[in-house]
């Protein structure tokens, strides 16, 4: 990957382990009971729909990574009425288990010792301390040396996460990871959500909060995605939020991601939904080029 420092640019995927849910687990605790009693009428029928509109990725973790990803968007649950302290990912209904998806990410930084990720945990449902306890201990266990210490962020360079053999920088969205040295917390990474269907209003929302973003102190997510409303998907109910809403509105999106520039006056870390669709992560990756001086794009 082709940068400086880690105030520069990097790649994101929104909702980043919905490659796959689980259709046959209840549905989770992230939905409104209107949603759960609906499931409860129409079973099968119902979480079909919802299958196509809680899926936002499709490519698996290993392969997001593969393709140039680094910045993961993940919530997670408790499956309510299940013994232990086992989490799952979440988005309407449940994912794979997080262990399975954080050794999955483990195993390619292993193999690719000079790559660094960002794990930001910003959502958690039905979790009391005993869950997220667990949890901390799962990312100290599996990550172990990697993971980089709370610090001055603009002092995390590529460099010094290289000498210091650190590989992984986790932010954990609750005040119980506030003792814990090795995560960072939510407020160094704000990411605006701008909660519309229109992408001309995305744009408007991104543009606004780029130039309201701290330029020191803080990293920041452009979450460049669209939401939708409960009429878009009526609307679109068997397309799907792929078919129906992210892909007549890619060209909207992409065109803005080509102009941005990087670094503490520009864009930090861009996410997106369906990061195979358009060379998402190549585009994003060369904005950082323009930090280069006397390097022409090629």
């Amino acid at each position: 990957m082709c940068i400086i420092e880690l105030m520069s640019n990097e790649t994101g995927s929104h909702d980043s382990f919905s490659f796959w849910v689980d259709e046959k687990a209840p549905v989770g605790p992230d939905q409104k009971a209107v949603v759960k009693h609906l499931a409860g009428l129409f079973r099968q029928l119902a979480k079909k729909v919802m299958k196509k509109w809680s899926m936002t990725q499709t490519l698996t973790f290993r392969e997001q990574l593969e393709g140039g990803i680094r910045y993961f968007d993940l919530r997670v649950s408790s499956k309510p009425g299940e013994p232990g302290h086992e989490v799952y990912f979440i988005h309407g209904l449940f994912g794979h288990k997080v262990r399975d998806g954080l050794n999955e990410i483990n195993d390619f930084l292993n193999s690719h010792t000079k790559e660094v990720v960002f794990l930001d945990f910003n959502h958690h449902y039905a979790m009391g301390k005993e869950h997220h306890m667990y949890l901390i201990a799962m990312l100290q266990n599996i990550f172990g040396h990697k993971l980089c210490k709370r610090n001055v962020v603009e002092d995390i360079t590529l460099d010094y996460l290289w000498e210091n053999k650190c590989q992984v920088i986790v932010f954990y969205h609750h005040e119980l990871a506030e003792d814990c040295p090795l995560l960072w917390p939510g407020s160094k990474i704000p990411a605006p959500w701008a909660n519309t269907t229109d992408a001309l209003k995305l744009i408007e929302f991104l543009q606004t909060t780029l130039g309201e973003r701290s330029k020191y102190g803080s990293f920041h997510v452009s979450q460049a995605i669209l939401t939708p409303r409960v009429k878009t998907i009526f609307i679109g109910l068997m397309k799907g939020l792929r078919n129906h809403l992210v892909e007549r509105n890619l060209p909207t999106i992409m065109t803005w991601v080509e102009s941005q520039k990087p670094g503490a006056n520009g864009v930090n870390i861009i996410t997106c939904d369906f990061v195979e669709l358009v060379d998402f992560a190549t585009t994003v990756i060369n904005l950082n080029k323009l930090l280069i001086p006397n390097l022409a794009i090629t």
